[in-house]
């Protein structure tokens, strides 16, 4: 499970039927130099399935994998990233 940060919506003009009930969004996985004030390095975007309302700047707790499929399970949907927790705060020491 990584952290990132929210930055977009997905939108579709087609999709597969089992898409429907949640939305696709875009984040930044981040490391801990971004979590402590770096600029994030934008070039390994994530798109998301979010059952949890997650906005744009917002941070989540990221599934990725066989992992981010299972919450659906015994349904199989095709989805690589999963919005598991939506971080309102984060404490580094």
């Amino acid at each position: 499970m990584r952290i990132a940060r929210v930055f977009g919506t997905v939108t579709l003009s087609r999709s597969h039927p089992s898409f429907r009930g949640a939305r696709l969004r875009l984040a930044v996985p981040m490391t801990l130099a971004n979590l402590q004030g770096a600029e994030p390095e934008t070039d390994e975007e994530v798109v998301v399935w979010d059952e949890l309302g997650a906005g744009d700047g917002m941070l989540i707790a990221l599934s990725e994998g066989a992992e981010a499929a299972q919450p659906f399970r015994p349904e199989v949907r095709p989805v690589d990233a999963y919005a598991a927790a939506l971080l309102d705060r984060l404490d580094l020491e």
